[in-house]
């Protein structure tokens, strides 16, 4: 039977509790334990898809084309055997859409409908079929204990630690410890507090992860323990580490696996963390730094681009070189010569993917002086499409754009996708700037590689399984026009033949794809095409 542990939060926000969760689950895997993981977010949302990058950061998406919280992101980079799903995030929005639909259906034979136990008990069900064939499921409450919007879910969990028994699961809570500089003193009371919220609801914490910028001495400890009805053993201090990557090693050494071990009855090995030691080690042992550019519209928040800014850190580890990420504001690079003197200064470009029209100039003012000047470019999903409208625009010289921006656009060498079917009953494909409609790529999709190529060169294969988010393609009518003015299209969707990947010839290293690789690079490797990106930009800097 599956074992549960429940995490939540407590005093404030942004504490780290997906990165707390993610590191104990490393350290049981570690262990030999099959790990998973769940995130329940508390907005009305049904997903955050449709929601702003300045609201929530980026959307993470799983390779069956779930749009999900940041958090999964942490979750998969830190597990090594499991990779995430749509069922391992809901949101309030989603449970209550689910009950309403059920509700209209009749399937409640005219009860009155009610918070519970209809809405405790969907989310029950769905917590309980995000375990299902894993050992242990970690289950992470999203916002703060005693929030109005996260008490379905406290609720729903309350009943289930009842049901499933303490043999079963528990519960991880996470708080603050905050100094106070005049008085020189760490100060429990909002711990104390934090806890009491969560008896309040009917449960009990087994475990206390303390933050802190301070070391915890014993006292403090005992304190802790006492006012709080958890052994003092089962109270963890997680200080302010130097990398999130650090994080596992702290859980390790404080004994929380063992924990967690005692109480479910598993006898196992104990956790080999020596993997973690070698990203740690890449990571602050590096020779050298590499300064990336990353054009963006979103940088004032760099959450925003989450998976892409840990890629970079992770190829950084495997090239044995610090990556700095120089954010640039692609909007106001349209109109600051001194923006555009800050990207001359840096060894590398990045335009990451994004929807809209604002900044897009500036992008391309990016793109253009990295194909000019010999600069490494990795352009990801729009910075692909706008890296094909830039050729097109100053080597082809053609009055070409996207259908996203310019609808009655002379040359739509990106646009939306119509299917159809010809005389024969084979599936066809084009690119129309008429098309209104449009639906997005969204999770794994295979792709191939042209044998020969700079991408299947990097990647040591000629087919590839990647990630996706977006509805607009590029036009497979320009592609021979593009390809004898140098740029070759090197990879295309093994369902579709659509255009995936593109390179130039005769640059050092000029590289954008459809699809979003940062999804699945890993701190434990990281991923072959960022890591051929920064391998790129430290020889053009040597």
């Amino acid at each position: 039977m599956t074992k549960f542990i429940f995490v939540t939060g407590g005093v404030v926000s942004s504490l780290g509790k997906g990165i707390a969760a993610a590191s104990l689950a490393s350290v049981l895997e570690a262990r030999g334990l099959k790990v998973t993981m769940t995130k329940m977010d508390p907005y009305i949302n049904v997903d955050p898809g449709t929601m702003s990058p300045f609201e929530h950061g980026e959307v993470f998406v799983t390779e069956d084309g779930a749009e999900t919280d940041l958090d999964l992101g942490y979750y998969e980079r830190f597990l090594r055997r499991s990779k995430m799903s749509k069922a391992n995030n809901f949101t309030s929005g989603r449970i209550y859409q689910t009950v309403l639909a059920k509700e209209r259906r009749g399937d409640y034979l005219g009860k009155t409908v009610q918070v519970v136990p209809h809405i405790t008990d969907e989310i029950q069900n769905r917590i309980l079929a995000s375990g299902e064939g894993y050992d242990v499921a970690m289950i992470e409450i999203g916002g703060t204990v005693g929030d109005i919007e996260s008490l379905p879910f406290m609720e729903a969990v309350r009943q289930l630690l009842v049901k499933l028994g303490r043999e079963n699961a528990m519960l991880m809570h996470l708080t603050l410890l905050p100094y106070i500089n005049s008085a020189k003193e760490l100060k429990t009371k909002p711990t104390q507090h934090s806890v009491k919220e969560l008896l309040s609801i009917g449960i009990q914490p087994d475990i206390l992860v303390c933050r802190t910028e301070h070391d915890v001495d014993e006292d403090t400890r005992r304190k802790i323990a006492m006012f709080t009805n958890v052994p003092e053993r089962a109270v963890a201090v997680c200080k302010d580490a130097r990398s999130i990557y650090e994080i596992p090693r702290t859980f390790y050494e404080q004994n929380v696996d063992d924990l967690v071990c005692e109480r479910f009855g598993f006898e196992l090995p104990e956790a080999d963390l020596s993997d973690w030691d070698k990203v740690i080690d890449g990571l602050f042992n590096a020779q050298g730094e590499i300064v990336v550019a990353m054009v963006g519209k979103y940088v004032e928040l760099p959450d925003a681009y989450k998976s892409v800014n840990e890629a970079l850190l992770h190829a950084g580890i495997a090239n044995k070189v610090k990556v700095k990420i120089h954010y640039i504001d692609a909007e106001k690079l349209e109109s600051d010569d001194g923006l555009m003197d800050e990207l001359k200064l840096c060894h590398a470009v990045l335009v990451p993917g994004g929807f809209g029209e604002r900044g897009t100039q500036g992008k391309m003012m990016a793109i253009r002086h990295a194909r000019e000047n010999g600069v490494p470019y990795l352009g990801i999903c729009l910075g692909m499409q706008l890296a094909v409208i830039e050729f097109a625009k100053n080597v082809l010289k053609l009055d070409a754009n996207s259908t996203e921006f310019d609808r009655k656009t002379p040359n739509p060498i990106i646009g939306l996708i119509t299917e159809w079917f010809d005389e024969k009953g084979d599936l066809q494909v084009r690119t129309l700037e008429s098309d209104l409609g449009g639906t997005m790529r969204l999770g794994a999709q295979e792709a191939n590689l042209v044998a020969g190529s700079k991408l299947a060169h990097i990647y040591g294969a000629t087919t590839i399984s990647e990630r996706h988010r977006h509805r607009y393609e590029m036009n497979g009518r320009y592609i021979e026009a593009l390809e004898n003015a140098g740029m070759k299209i090197s990879g295309y969707s093994a369902k579709q033949h659509l255009v995936e990947t593109i390179e130039l010839n005769d640059h050092p290293f000029f590289v954008a794809v459809q699809y979003h690789p940062e999804f699945t690079s890993s701190p434990r490797g990281g991923h072959p095409l960022f890591n051929a990106f920064i391998g790129a930009a430290t020889l053009q800097k040597a």
